[in-house]
């Protein structure tokens, strides 16, 4: 499905909400900020734009977060707004109104949407460890040999409380087997907790993977560190979770691998010349692709580069790392719209696939998407290869024509979608 952006703001909507409900008189905020009445007139009707330092200063005046007020705070949570909605259909929710939702308490939609995203991530995680109790035969095996070691511990305590004259011989013999089956069930039980992964930092209420919060740890550092391309040894010793610990050291080698085959210096230089094209920048270095896609999303953030995002999924299509870029983040669940060119070059390795798409509805950002999948790891005779799949995401210009990709299907309300897996609640 093909169409062309249509542009539609809702900054001004907003502004002009929260300024209603904050009883402020439009000449006064006007003058506050600099501006004329008319000029802010037209901006509250959305026929002026509004960005950079006047934005901020219209945030500081209405007492309200920029990034609340700016347009892409309707990117980032109307879908989400809808999803949330959605997962409650038997509620009498006004799916109309969520834009007027947004547009005057964007806070208040913000909140909503922070809770439904904790929400599935505590319902993916339920239901991976349901799996896990049902289907680990690893699992399986220990939680039977606590449950049979716990019984012979209980049997042979019944027989000496209720034998006072045993033998001291045979008192011996089941002492030493309560003290050998004790050790047994504190390893058993051990192994469980391994297999369930359960570890979390004592008296913490947040419980993000792994993942999650080495994916945060990055984040702070706008996945970047200079480290890298000065060669050093980037260490993460803050981080107290080892697990974490270990996936952000595991990012830094290839990181710093990638750094090692395009050097900032060099790759910066023909990047810029080469308006950024990944085949080119492929070619002109000798490297695979997804070595430049990589590198073009970790490039320094304080310079002039261009805005870009990241996702690499493994062979089942499960999201292993994402760099999210405006509106765009896919749900680490599954549930993603497989029409994204990162799944579609799972079917297809080894072959380069540049598209652009955005999200149905107004005012979505294009992206121009570039992919490749390939094998990863050591290749052996008589093994199958291992597959990933990586994805560079970069804004583009709204005169191109797009492809049309959901949210996902249950919030998706893109007709005669041959791809749609399941009718969109909406």
């Amino acid at each position: 499905m093909r169409e062309q952006i249509s542009p539609h703001l809702l900054t001004g909507t907003r502004a002009r909400n929260r300024r209603i409900d904050l009883g402020l008189r439009q000449t006064n905020v006007a003058k506050e900020i600099g501006i004329s009445g008319s000029y802010l007139n037209l901006i509250e009707h959305n026929r002026r734009k509004i960005g950079g330092k006047l934005l901020s200063e219209l945030a500081r005046v209405l007492v309200i977060d920029v990034a609340l007020l700016g347009d892409g705070v309707s990117d980032a949570i109307l879908v989400p707004l809808k999803e949330a909605a959605a997962a409650f259909p038997d509620e009498s929710i006004e799916d109309l109104q969520s834009e007027e939702l947004l547009a005057r308490f964007p806070g208040w939609a913000a909140l909503i949407v922070a809770q439904r995203r904790r929400i599935t991530q505590l319902e993916d995680r339920t239901e991976a460890l349901s799996n896990r109790l049902a289907h680990d035969s690893q699992i399986a095996n220990a939680l039977h040999d606590v449950i049979s070691t716990a019984t012979a511990i209980r049997s042979t305590a019944s027989i000496l409380v209720e034998t006072p004259n045993l033998d001291s011989d045979w008192q011996s013999r089941f002492h030493t087997n309560i003290d050998m089956d004790s050790a047994r069930l504190a390893e058993s039980s051990q192994a469980l907790l391994g297999f369930l992964d359960m570890e979390m930092e004592a008296g913490s209420a947040h419980v993000d993977s792994a993942m999650e919060q080495a994916e945060a740890a990055l984040a702070k550092s706008d996945y970047y560190f200079l480290g890298i391309d000065n060669g050093d040894d980037i260490k993460f010793d803050e981080i107290q979770n080892a697990t974490t610990r270990t996936i952000l050291q595991d990012w830094a080698k290839g990181a710093s691998e990638d750094a090692v085959s395009l050097p900032l210096k060099a790759f910066t230089q023909v990047a810029r010349a080469v308006a950024y094209d990944p085949a080119r920048l492929s070619s002109q270095f000798g490297v695979a692709l997804d070595v430049v896609l990589r590198r073009l999303a970790h490039l320094p953030p304080d310079s002039d580069h261009p805005l870009m995002g990241l996702a690499i999924c493994d062979g089942a299509g499960v999201v292993t790392f994402q760099k999210p870029m405006l509106d765009f983040q896919l749900p680490r669940s599954g549930a993603a719209c497989p029409l994204w060119p990162l799944y579609q070059a799972l079917t297809q390795p080894g072959r380069a696939i540049r598209r652009i798409v955005r999200l149905p509805g107004a005012a979505r950002t294009p992206f121009e998407c570039f992919a490749i999948a390939g094998p990863v790891g050591d290749i052996a005779f008589g093994s199958e290869p291992r597959i990933n799949a990586t994805m560079l995401v970069r804004p583009a210009s709204a005169d191109d024509t797009v492809d049309v990709v959901g949210p996902g299907c249950r919030v998706c309300d893109v007709h005669n979608c041959t791809s749609r897996r399941h009718p969109s609640l909406l």
